[in-house]
């Protein structure tokens, strides 16, 4: 070619065909070859991924499955990292594991390793992903920590147009300020740091004792969220931000603080989903005050999955915002199993598909309209069971996971390997995952399992339901522990820190 001879322009990437409805992006999604990953501590979130897209790999930290999952890949040998102090550390060590690192370059796709989910990431998960030459199919993680904010997350719903439980936004220099710039709101509060779950940062205040003992995790912060105690109870809903609108999954119900399953008072420890739930004008204002959250969003550069806590007013039948969990979360699985996706595609689909670079088309208000339908929602519920105790203990033997039967006297047995609950048929079977391991040492709040089964897990009063209590027994029955003693392995060998893991 001689110097003077023109390049011929690079030819551009032929456009893909817009897919038009839900059969074209099921068929799409059953096609594709773009290599797709889930890495994660485990892989609960989003159980049955697998099933929908061709190519989904999971990579965790935790084999839950004993190397029987088809579609998991865990690290053989532990490559020296520093103390995990969240589910990002986790992330990050799975990212510079040189096995990882080889299992992603071998799966590479035309030149491309492909994209990839994260329950939690930081800005030092994305730049290792962008290293291995992955995409990250969330909003960047700085967008992500902004929604996170409990204090900026109250913000957006005012400009959305969705109502928070009555509440200020101030810092808290002491008990005698907070019930200043608290006055409009009573001496019966709830006090809020910017970030935390489970209700690890959230703190009930009716008199100067209750402050005394969270002064100093309060006074550090430039601004809480102070909130009117209403005597309430939780739901949530799952939704995802899409081009052409926010898909809105049903109400769920939440198990919030249950002493059984976990130590900490306001915890999250499980939902339930069911038609009869809530009443018709709660599930309205709920799908309602979603989408308008939802669209909101698009607004702040935020699309995919989100979740929102709702708090219903059991004085008054309103309904108020929570709180937002802008990501997949430990209410995902139940959502992504239920008979209304199941039917159509899970919510993580639509997801994805923002993500795929895709064009398409679907009518969201039709898909909204069959999801709110009450004969679209079956009964299913999940309850996390945590260490209760205030000790530390070490694993010895441990139930594994899949499907179990209860016999007449209570007791269970294992039944068969399987990778979510699908092939639970009746109340007498659940679905189990394990999260703890033989080896492994419980300490007050680590996550033991997952309990996944038909039916009610609450009665209409909010407690436990017996059948809920047996099975709950009679798994926590399938652990055995010891407080290690003189000689044994100490404490601090503990991996997994404390905090929470979905």
């Amino acid at each position: 070619m001689s110097a003077k001879a023109k390049k011929a322009p690079a030819r551009k990437p032929a456009k893909q065909p817009a897919l038009h409805g839900l059969s074209d992006i099921r068929r799409f999604f059953h096609r594709n070859e773009t290599p797709i990953y889930f890495i994660s501590a485990t892989n609960f979130n989003l159980l049955g991924a697998d099933e929908w897209v061709k190519g989904f790999k999971f990579i965790t930290y935790i084999d839950c499955f004993d190397g029987l999952h088809p579609n998991l890949m865990n690290p053989v040998t532990e490559e020296p990292h520093e103390e995990f102090q969240s589910i990002e550390d986790i992330n990050n060590y799975l990212l510079t594991h040189s096995e990882v690192k080889e299992y992603i370059a071998k799966r590479k796709r035309n030149g491309s390793a492909g994209k990839v989910l994260f329950l939690m990431f930081d800005e030092k998960t994305e730049k290792l992903a962008r290293k291995l030459g992955l995409e990250v199919m969330f909003p960047p993680a700085k967008l992500r920590t902004f929604m996170d904010n409990k204090v900026n997350t109250n913000r957006v719903a005012e400009k959305a147009g969705v109502p928070p439980v009555p509440y200020v936004l101030s810092p808290v220099k002491s008990y005698g300020h907070l019930l200043k710039v608290a006055a409009k709101l009573g001496n019966d509060l709830v006090v809020q740091t910017p970030f935390g779950d489970s209700g690890h940062t959230t703190f009930f205040i009716k008199e100067e004792a209750d402050y005394r003992k969270h002064a100093h995790e309060i006074e550090k912060e430039k601004e809480c969220k102070v909130m009117k105690r209403i005597n309430c109870r939780g739901a949530a809903m799952e939704a995802c931000v899409t081009r052409h609108g926010t898909i809105v999954a049903p109400l769920m119900t939440e198990l919030v603080g249950f002493k059984e399953l976990t130590p900490y008072k306001g915890g999250w420890c499980g939902n339930e989903i069911y038609a009869e739930a809530f009443t018709p004008s709660i599930r309205a204002k709920a799908r309602k005050y979603t989408r308008l959250f939802g669209d909101q969003l698009l607004k702040e550069g935020y699309k995919g999955y989100f979740e929102l806590d709702f708090l219903i007013d059991q004085d008054n039948g309103e309904i108020y915002l929570g709180e937002l969990n802008p990501r997949i979360t430990g209410a995902s699985s139940i959502t992504n199993h239920a008979a209304f996706a199941m039917g159509d595609a899970p919510l993580h689909l639509f997801h994805m598909l923002e993500w795929m670079d895709q064009p398409y088309t679907l009518s969201v208000n039709a898909l909204n309209r069959r999801w709110a339908k009450v004969e679209n929602i079956d009964s299913w519920g999940q309850m996390v069971i945590k260490h209760t105790q205030d000790d530390i203990r070490r694993v010895i033997e441990a139930p594994r996971s899949g499907i179990w039967r209860m016999r007449p006297d209570g007791s269970i047995h294992y039944w068969r390997m399987d990778t979510h609950r699908r092939y639970v048929e009746t109340e007498d079977e659940a679905f189990f995952l394990r999260i703890s391991r033989v080896g492994d040492w419980l300490y007050e709040g680590a996550d033991m399992g997952i309990l996944v089964m038909r039916g009610r897990m609450m009665t209409d009063d909010f407690k436990l339901t017996p059948r809920a209590k047996k099975w709950l027994q009679a798994i926590r029955n399938e652990y055995r522990s010891e407080i290690p003693g003189t000689g044994r392995s100490s404490p601090q060998a503990m991996e997994i820190g404390g905090f929470k893991m979905m």
